[in-house]
């Protein structure tokens, strides 16, 4: 019997546990920046263990994700309350940079996972928390852009990438599918949250009893909880690589520089919706506390977005259903300023949920096509989505200086509709970059 082999007593695991069978060369791999592949078998594609550590990501997502796509409702709160003296763009900042220091700490979440394992989601799980409580004490605009700005989106991105890369390393063949459900985390959260806090800051009934204070201390026990359970759960299944902490040889890949450029313009885009959908709403005559609903139908729709679309991406190519994704959200944005009545905006927020839901889970599903080593998944994750980030971190305060000058949606969503299709556009280019070429399902 080989004796680089090791058995496994636990049903589903003897695939996963193979042993490493090709020992690893120190002769670096020209396009990947890293050592040669090494064998480690495969992965296992279900069982209890690797559906637990999606299940345990999906909790992540629902706690970080979940809160910092409820930044719409705040936008709106902080418009008419803390933060009436500042501008819409002024405000829209202090989200744009949670989304851009969460994708910039995955830059560097991302290899220390692939080099140290996931004992990073500990330390990040409490600043996480730490962060919510101290966003229910600040009044000035500083103080928000500290708290829920930079230190909210350094402690998600420190949870979120080593989480995504976790799940990458038990599945292969159903990888899109894995990362669907992991991802739909983010999108229950986005329903509970913005319910939630919509009630509590807007239900007169209710603001006689509830401050803004403890309206996001609850918020954040209900985070505290959740992200206990992914601190058990979430685990590597490979042994840690150790060669270069970054390898940027990968942006000298065709599929996945073409990629990163899709995401940076899909990022420029999708993001309009969900800081600027409740105060388009209240425009058109939408009471508040209805308005803060549509980002809680958004992320329902978004669930379903997240989930179908990466079953039919491990059938039909992950690069495929993220320029198909793209390319849709664009089309949908552009459509926003005809959707003038209540029932109009419903049915816009079911639409944009499903499409936007495919360029979050199926970026990372992209990702993962352009290694075939499972352990730099997290280097090729981080590395993608930081470079990205800057999209997330300028987008939002553009759309919010648009509406500042010309009073009016219309030039928002051209820009934002027209930046997803570019990035739906270059998406499809990346798969030049491929074996399989541009009629290849990759």
């Amino acid at each position: 019997m080989d004796n680089n082999k090791t058995t496994l007593d636990s049903a589903g695991l003897a695939q996963e546990a193979n042993s490493i069978e090709v020992p690893e060369k120190a002769t670096p791999d020209s396009a990947n920046g890293g050592s040669k592949t090494i064998n480690f078998g495969p992965a296992p594609d279900g069982g209890w263990r690797a559906w637990s550590v999606a299940i345990g990501a999906g909790f992540i997502t629902f706690a970080a994700l979940g809160f910092a796509n409820s930044f719409g409702v705040f936008q709106e709160y902080y418009i008419t309350h803390q933060l009436q003296h500042k501008s819409p763009d002024t405000i829209a900042w202090i989200g744009s940079c949670t989304a851009f220091f969460q994708f910039l700490a995955g830059s560097i979440s991302g290899p220390l996972f692939d080099r140290y394992g996931s004992w990073l989601l500990r330390p990040s799980a409490v600043l996480c928390v730490f962060a919510t409580m101290m966003i229910s004490i600040c009044t000035e605009f500083y103080q928000l852009l500290l708290a829920q700005g930079i230190l909210l989106g350094l402690a998600t991105g420190g949870m979120q990438f080593p989480a995504m890369a976790a799940v990458m390393q038990f599945f292969d063949k159903k990888r899109a599918a894995a990362l669907g459900v992991a991802v739909a985390g983010s999108s229950v959260g986005g329903v509970v949250f913005p319910i939630a806090l919509g009630r509590m800051l807007n239900d007169p009934q209710v603001l006689g009893h509830l401050s803004f204070g403890w309206a996001v201390r609850i918020i954040g026990f209900v985070m505290l909880f959740s992200l206990g359970i992914s601190c058990v759960t979430v685990r590597p299944r490979l042994p840690p690589r150790t060669t270069q902490f970054f390898l940027p040889g990968a942006f000298r890949q065709v599929n996945f520089a073409f990629i990163v450029l899709a995401m940076f313009f899909m990022f420029l885009g999708m993001f309009t919706p969900l800081f600027f959908l409740p105060s388009y709403a209240v425009t058109r005559g939408m009471h508040t506390t209805l308005a803060s609903y549509l980002l809680a139908i958004v992320n329902a729709a978004s669930t379903f977005g997240r989930i179908i679309p990466g079953i039919l991406a491990d059938k039909l190519g992950r690069i495929n259903v993220l320029a198909i994704g793209g390319t849709a959200t664009g089309i949908v944005v552009l459509c926003l300023t005809a959707a003038q009545s209540t029932a109009g905006l419903v049915v816009f927020s079911i639409i944009f949920g499903f499409v936007s839901g495919t360029i979050v889970s199926g970026a990372s599903a992209a990702i993962s096509v352009c290694s075939d080593d499972p352990r730099k998944m997290g280097t090729y994750l981080g590395m993608g989505l930081g470079a990205a980030s800057i999209a997330v971190l300028n987008g939002p305060p553009i759309n919010g200086q648009l509406i500042h000058c010309y009073k009016s949606y219309l030039p928002v969503t051209l820009f934002s509709g027209i930046a997803c299709i570019v990035g739906g556009a270059c998406a499809f280019y990346a798969k030049k970059g491929t074996p399989q070429g541009f009629l290849g399902r990759v």
